[in-house]
């Protein structure tokens, strides 16, 4: 039990780095020296990719506007509990579930990429700044 508390507290201070360094980048670092992340699919093809718009989303949630965020990228915000469902799924070594939430957050991601591109579907692509 003891090491398993050991490295779920290790986990959670690494996890708290990620953020704490994500959120030194968005609030201090990129609007002082305007560094903003490019995406290369967008710069080589000119089309939105599925993570498109998710530095505004972070920058949203940080300043606590949620409807901004899910304008700028929805996917996120189906993805992030299936993922916990999924993590939980091969926690319990349910490997059939996890396997199908897998390969549906694949293809939902895939799909989303495709259908932000097109006009019928514009209202999945990020909002403009």
């Amino acid at each position: 039990m003891k090491h398993y508390i050991k490295r779920l507290d290790k986990r959670i201070l690494i996890g708290l780095g990620f953020v704490s360094v994500g959120v030194l980048y968005l609030k201090v670092l990129s609007p002082t020296f305007n560094i903003h992340i490019p995406c290369p699919i967008k710069h080589v093809t000119g089309f939105d990719c599925p993570g498109c718009g998710m530095t505004r989303l972070s920058l949203s949630l940080l300043e606590g506007d949620l409807y901004q965020a899910f304008r700028y990228n929805s996917l996120i915000f189906i993805l992030i509990p299936l993922f916990m469902v999924y993590y939980y799924s091969v926690s319990k070594g349910k490997k059939k579930m996890s396997d199908y939430l897998l390969y549906s957050m694949l293809i939902m991601t895939v799909l989303f990429g495709i259908l932000r591109n097109v006009p019928m579907f514009s209202f999945l692509a990020p909002t403009l700044v």
